[in-house]
């Protein structure tokens, strides 16, 4: 595909998110604010936490996962603003490229446009075996969406984004992609923070969802892949983006030492005190050493 620019305009505007700029400001105010969020806004620093590879965040609609994402956020403002922030997403709609990097351009939210670093995407792509510079994945997409607001509120529209989406979620496809996530930042030099966007698992009871979830968290704690995939399938556990968080397993072990801290786990039970069938949501951070 040819690395012309697009312009990704919002598609869950007003239904995942406010399409307000105001409401949405006080949305993601009130994610930061609530009891299972970090209970404080954050405040950005002025230098930046080189330890931190990435983070584990919610894609849901804001009322259920908000507070669970704003702990990835609170601690990204801690880290100080990066030039650009790879967000690897997951396909729900099945359209595009299996492994599908968004090839330049901007994309559009309530809070003002991002620019896609274009270099970094065709160097990805140029390293992977696998990924292809593709718009289509992206078009009806929200898990790369809604983490953009939360990244807006922080940053303003001062850092680039790298939207990737997965279509297919294997150790191998982890492997390559965080290889060429690797070879490009060592490559480009580019100061970088991966998020890996991801709920866990879907649509059982509260204490069920939990139990399956403490499983595939230990294996992710433990930075093991192979028995994290294993743990998905053998526990039948809906994660829907084990893709990115694979990912960031993979990128830690490259990076040679590192480790993966549980930020917040709550269930959308937690959030709206329904406890017949949930999501579960996880804030992890990654860390190198």
């Amino acid at each position: 595909m040819e690395q012309k620019p697009h312009t990704r305009l919002p598609v869950v505007a007003g239904y995942f998110y406010p399409s307000d700029p105001e409401k949405l400001r006080g949305f993601i105010e009130h994610s930061f604010k609530h009891p299972l969020g970090p209970g404080e806004l954050p405040k950005v620093s002025n230098a930046r936490r080189k330890e931190t590879l990435g983070y584990v965040a919610p894609h849901a609609g804001y009322i259920y996962s908000g507070p669970i994402a704003a702990h990835v956020y609170y601690n990204l403002a801690l880290d100080g603003k990066p030039e650009t922030i790879i967000i690897i997403g997951t396909n729900h709609s099945g359209l595009g490229s299996l492994v599908s990097v968004y090839p330049a351009g901007k994309w559009i939210t309530p809070l003002g446009e991002l620019e896609v670093d274009a270099e970094l995407a065709r160097d990805i792509v140029n390293n992977s075996d696998l990924a292809e510079l593709d718009v289509y994945a992206h078009v009806e997409e929200h898990s790369i969406e809604v983490q953009l607001p939360f990244i807006q509120y922080l940053f303003g529209d001062n850092v680039k984004i790298v939207p990737i989406v997965l279509g297919l979620h294997t150790p191998d496809v982890a492997r390559d992609l965080s290889k060429a996530i690797y070879e490009s930042l060592q490559s480009t030099g580019r100061d970088s923070i991966i998020i890996a966007s991801s709920d866990f698992n879907h649509y059982d009871p509260h204490d069920i969802t939990v139990a399956k979830d403490k499983k595939a968290l230990e294996r992710i704690l433990a930075l093991d892949t192979d028995g994290f995939y294993k743990v998905l399938l053998e526990e039948h556990v809906t994660i829907c983006g084990p893709g990115g968080i694979m990912t960031l397993i993979e990128l830690v072990k490259l990076y040679g030492k590192g480790e993966a801290k549980l930020l917040k786990y709550a269930t959308s039970g937690d959030v709206s005190g329904d406890k017949s069938t949930v999501v579960g949501y996880a804030a992890i951070r990654f860390l190198i050493k």
